[in-house]
């Protein structure tokens, strides 16, 4: 479609600059072609016309025909409205307009057949169906043919008669101007092979289907395209790197690596870890830049893998680093590291926020001489003052945390490309990470080291508060510690505060023989290390905290978790937190506290809580209840996976059908050059073309 993304909205007639300006804030859509790709999120069925006297408010929506008898303007102010008695000769039901009441009025007249549609109330003993569509009767053809497309709008939008019903008109208005033609934008023997109808018909049909086979033919031909091009982009990016980016070589194990295996090693290694350090040996060895995403359950022992591969760096002479999201998990990762490498001659760093300005001056040179083997930190790894001598393999942990650009300003810094390895405890489901990371090898740590015992979930009300007391006063007898969490949501951090604040105030009083230390984001971050620190060496027995505690707390010690308000967060994030205990080798606990008044996807939410501690079969449901669009951490800078029709929690086979043509395609043709692929070529350059191609660095 190569001029329709050029054409701005504000041409099309009846739209004009000002509900332009509304189309593109309201709903992201400035020019032809957006309007095109703004599709329906569901559809009624308008053929059968019901009577005025079949009509209860138990309709979702019905459809009318008759006159409007009279017409009543009620109320004063605010409850000002325009009722118009409409009849079909079986009753009479009221038309209630409280908006546009004057162009209500000049626009419909008393005795006219009409077509009328709405959602019917019930209001004392009679039905008024308020902001109905009107139509006058002539027009049943356009409008009563069967399934009506109904499209998202806000209410910014509806006060500037922008309802669903204009979309629909503007989707007429377009198509009707193009003579209901539009270019093609795959390849003929693509069409014929997968059988998909033609773009023309598709666009047709997802707006004004005639038939629910056509509507589901549509749709099947547009879920298809939207995945087959990011597949496409993300695999072109792939075969490119492979084939021009030339990897450093790490072609020897030498003795940093060697000593440590043997003699410094804390515990076997696992056959799953094992399996991962032998992929990422061969990747670092093989000439081409390694670009792998490692998933692991939290405490699955990544970074012992990770710390592997950056000794195999050391080994070839070339400097590591390892950055995470915040200066509690960076402290984590180096105290980790630091505790491994007890008794070797590998100096390491740490670089954060908080690192003193003599510290600086002391690290930054010696970073740059290549006197400092490993360097761990936050983004202050990033910044202009830091240079490497010779940064030979970058790790990212929880990466999705991370904006791609800060990711990219790390590859910078060195001549040729880092070997890259990704880290993340946030299982990502199949189809997610096929699009969120398709263009990276994946690597994952499927089992738990030996001696760690799985986490036994709970699930109680919170009018039980007294049962659950006297448990964690025995746990806490056994020399335990407990972890109490309590929701925090956006927009509404002062109610958050409270409830933190008051079961910390709870907790004193019904533990007073215990010491009760508290941890929230509000707090500087001295108070805050100085709390967990308390923690951390055992002087305190209970940490209430907000989510700050999510990511980066090792505490072997602490053996359950409580969860207040475990309503309020999704899967993904409950499982991290329950993560936080299960480090020891005593049975641990989570017990996720709510009310019992829950809707039905809450409880069953709760209920695969209790029933799996497998991340990956976690995520998969969590896909499946919220929609990728709510995903932890999935909608980041630049990885734009902003769907318009398809949906990964139920479009995996199409996905997978997508990826695997993607593949054959570029196989036979990686540049998309040759005249048959040269409209692929064409296509991913108006779909990509604004976004920068970070898929070279990240």
């Amino acid at each position: 479609m190569p001029d329709l993304n050029k054409r701005s909205i504000v041409y099309l007639p009846g739209v004009g600059p000002k509900k332009a300006e509304i189309l593109q804030k309201e709903a992201g859509i400035a020019s032809y072609e957006d309007l095109l790709f703004y599709f329906p999120y569901k559809y009624i069925d308008r053929s059968r016309f019901y009577t005025v006297a079949e009509v209860n408010s138990n309709m979702p929506h019905i459809q009318l025909k008759g006159r409007i008898l009279s017409f009543d303007t009620l109320g004063e102010g605010r409850s000002k409205r325009l009722v118009a008695h409409f009849s079909d000769g079986t009753g009479v039901v009221d038309l209630v307009w409280f908006k546009g009441l004057a162009f209500v009025k000049d626009k419909y007249t008393t005795g006219r057949e009409y077509i009328v549609f709405g959602k019917p109330v019930e209001f004392g003993y009679s039905y008024n169906i308020p902001h109905p569509d009107i139509d006058p009767v002539e027009q049943a053809g356009q409008v009563a043919g069967g399934l009506t497309p109904f499209y998202n709008t806000t209410e910014r939008m509806k006060k500037s008669f922008l309802n669903s019903r204009a979309i629909q008109n503007l989707q007429y208005t377009l198509l009707s101007g193009l003579g209901w033609e539009l270019p093609e934008t795959l390849p003929q023997e693509l069409l014929k092979r997968t059988k998909m109808v033609s773009m023309s018909d598709a666009i047709r049909h997802i707006h004004f289907p005639e038939s629910v086979e056509k509507l589901k033919s549509a749709q099947l031909r547009l879920k298809f395209e939207e995945l087959f091009f990011i597949q496409l982009n993300i695999l072109r990016t792939a075969t490119y790197r492979k084939l021009k980016l030339k990897g450093l070589v790490f072609a020897s194990v030498g003795q940093s690596f060697n000593t440590f295996y043997s003699r410094y090693l804390p515990f076997e290694l696992t056959e799953a870890q094992k399996r991962v350090v032998r992929e990422i040996r061969a990747d670092m060895g093989s000439g081409r830049q390694m670009n792998r995403l490692l998933q692991g359950d939290v405490g699955s022992g990544k970074t012992l893998v990770a710390l592997l591969a950056m000794l195999l760096a050391i080994d070839n002479r070339y400097q590591a680093c390892m950055m995470a999201p915040t200066e509690i998990l960076a402290n984590q990762h180096y105290a980790t590291i630091m505790a491994f490498l007890n008794g070797m001659d590998i100096r390491v760093a740490l670089l954060t926020g908080s690192t003193k300005k003599k510290e600086r001056e002391r690290i930054l040179p010696a970073i740059a001489k290549g006197e400092i083997h490993i360097v761990i930190g936050t983004h202050a790894l990033i910044e202009e003052t830091v240079t490497f001598s010779s940064l030979g393999l970058a790790i990212i942990d929880e990466q999705h945390r991370f904006g791609v650009e800060q990711r990219a300003r790390l590859w910078k810094k060195n001549a040729q490309v880092p070997h890259v390895l990704v880290m993340t405890a946030t299982p990502i489901p199949r189809t997610l990470a096929m699009t969120l990371y398709g263009d990276l090898d994946v690597s994952v740590i499927d089992e738990l080291p030996p001696g760690r015992k799985p986490i036994q979930t709970l699930h109680r009300y919170d009018n039980k508060k007294a049962q659950l007391y006297d448990f964690l006063r025995k746990e806490i007898r056994l020399g335990h510690q407990v972890y109490v969490v309590y929701p925090l949501i956006e927009g509404s951090e002062k109610l958050d505060y409270k409830d933190l604040e008051e079961g910390f105030a709870l907790f004193q009083e019904v533990f007073p023989e215990y010491t009760v230390c508290m941890v929230h984001g509000r707090m500087k971050a001295k108070e805050k290390e100085a709390e967990m620190q308390k923690f951390v060496s055992g002087e305190a027995q209970i940490l209430m905290a907000t989510t700050v505690i999510e990511v980066g707390v090792n505490v072997p010690n602490a053996s359950v978790m409580v969860i207040e308000s475990a309503e309020r967060f999704g899967l993904s994030q409950l499982h991290q937190l329950r993560g936080r205990v299960g480090r020891g080798t005593e049975q641990s606990y989570c017990i996720l506290v709510s009310s019992y008044k829950l809707s039905n996807e809450t409880r069953r939410r709760l209920e695969i809580m209790v029933q799996t501690t497998n991340g990956f079969e976690i995520a998969e449901a969590d896909l499946r209840l919220r929609g990728h669009g709510d995903m932890e951490g999935t909608q980041q800078s630049g990885m734009g996976i902003d769907l318009k029709i398809a949906d990964l929690s139920a479009d995996g086979q199409i996905l997978q059908y997508a990826r695997d043509i993607a593949q054959e395609i570029l196989n036979k043709d990686p540049e998309l050059s040759s005249e048959t692929y040269r409209i692929l070529n064409e296509r991913l350059k108006a779909l990509f073309s604004q976004k920068i191609n970070w898929g070279l660095i990240s």
